[in-house]
């Protein structure tokens, strides 16, 4: 299926790093202002509402396993009007929507695989069909670590309806975006194949064009096929935090992915953990706190998602950020990396020396040089390797700063756990 969404890795922010499940409507408008005035220029467009929207009594990332849910007549989840006061009378998230959109942003939610428990509990209706909610449920089919939903079963009458009409809601509230989670990858209960299959279908009937991301990783890469006929973005990792043996792992996943990434459909390395972080979040070994990330190790994260062309999705509270931060998120040079790069590889791996490039659209090169040691380190790599020869001008990305390369080699002396990203005409 050829997919019209997403022709570009899609940047946004996501709650989940600062506020776990208990993000409220005011948290989402503030940050939503904050990406108008200071990243939309940069093409940073996505505002996405984590997990347990639905959940009144959400305090943190740590869930409040078998709580009553807010719900439809339906059988569909809709938001906590404690949280979100907009959704009041039925509203669901159109009027959050409306005024993400008016600030020229689009507005995105997280779902969890198939169908609430207490709607099969009480089997309670679906929209369109005279079957019930006990009746498509797979109650062997549950997430391990969440309790709102047992999976659906693809083969009885209703299944496609049911997902249908939550497309077909969401579509009625503004979601452009749209994660969904407990679904792709291999470990645990596995993948579900046949739920992405009619996710995908609702989302093609619904009316409404949504980029639709899957969760957790790692996503298996056998397949690869199947996630690049469905969906435009899926995790390559488990939940990826602010340490550094998280960020060294990446590479392995990034080298095996990177061949896969292409125009509306993107291998996604998670969310970028930087700025304030776990201010209602309890995942990733901290709470309230600056991302632990050294200066060195973010721009090293930033080098790797962009040149690989991954979604960027920061987690941080984007209005307590700092210059660097800021500045880390608005690099014009990177960004137009990430957006019109292709090709992009690994050169080699020389123990925790590595070298990937990227090709430019008007026919340079770019080249990222990483010391993952934990001391410093000379990082070289030949003109020849890189499948360049003569004499070329290169310009530093992060930096600015043009210089000749008269030499037959780059090389870069690093800190630990650095990166340099150089563009060669």
């Amino acid at each position: 299926m050829e997919k019209k969404t997403a022709s570009l890795p899609p940047m946004g922010w996501n709650s989940w790093d600062c506020y776990g499940a208990a993000v409220t409507e005011k948290e989402v408008r503030g940050n939503a202002e904050y990406m108008a005035r200071h990243l939309k220029e940069a093409g940073w467009e996505y505002v996405v509402v984590d997990i347990q929207w639905y959940e009144p009594g959400a305090v943190s990332s740590a869930y409040r396993p078998f709580v009553p849910l807010e719900m439809d007549e339906y059988s569909r989840l809709i938001p906590a009007v404690n949280r979100f006061p907009s959704a009041q009378n039925g509203g669901g998230f159109k009027e959050l929507s409306d005024y993400v959109h008016q600030l020229g942003l689009k507005f995105g939610i997280h779902i969890m695989r198939g169908i609430p428990r207490q709607a099969v509990h009480a089997n309670t209706p679906l929209l369109g069909t005279s079957v019930r909610a006990r009746d498509i449920a797979h109650p062997n089919s549950i997430c391990p670590w969440n309790t709102d939903m047992y999976g659906i079963d693809v083969s009885k009458e209703g299944a496609q309806k049911y997902y249908h009409s939550l497309f077909d809601l969401y579509a009625s509230w503004g979601v452009d975006f749209v994660k969904v989670d407990d679904i792709a990858a291999s470990r645990l209960y596995g993948m579900h194949a046949e739920e992405i299959r009619l996710i995908r279908n609702a989302i093609d009937q619904c009316g409404r064009e949504m980029v639709l991301s899957l969760s957790p990783g790692p996503a298996p890469l056998e397949q690869a096929g199947l996630f690049k006929e469905t969906a435009n973005m899926w995790r390559i990792t488990d939940d990826f935090w602010d340490l550094w043996p998280l960020l060294y792992n990446m590479f392995e996943r990034c080298e095996k992915w990177a061949e896969h990434a292409d125009a509306g459909h993107w291998p996604d390395c998670d969310m970028l953990p930087l700025g304030h972080i776990g201010i209602r979040s309890v995942d990733g070994g901290a709470t309230d706190r600056w991302t632990r990330f050294t200066k060195d190790e973010q721009r090293t994260m930033m080098t790797l998602w962009s040149i690989v062309r991954s979604p960027l999705m920061f987690g941080g509270e984007l209005r307590d950020n700092d210059d660097w931060t800021l500045s880390l998120l608005t690099n014009p040079h990177v960004l137009h990396m990430l957006r019109t790069s292709s090709n992009a590889k690994q050169v080699f791996r020389r123990g925790n020396r590595v070298v990937w490039k990227a090709e430019a659209e008007d026919g340079g090169l770019y080249a990222a040089l990483f010391n993952l040691r934990d001391e410093p380190a000379d990082i070289t790599v030949s003109l020849s390797e890189l499948g360049l020869t003569g004499i070329h001008r290169q310009t530093d990305l992060w930096s600015g700063q043009d210089e000749s390369l008269t030499k037959d080699c780059l090389t870069a002396a690093l800190p630990p756990h650095a990166s340099v990203l150089y563009k060669i005409n």
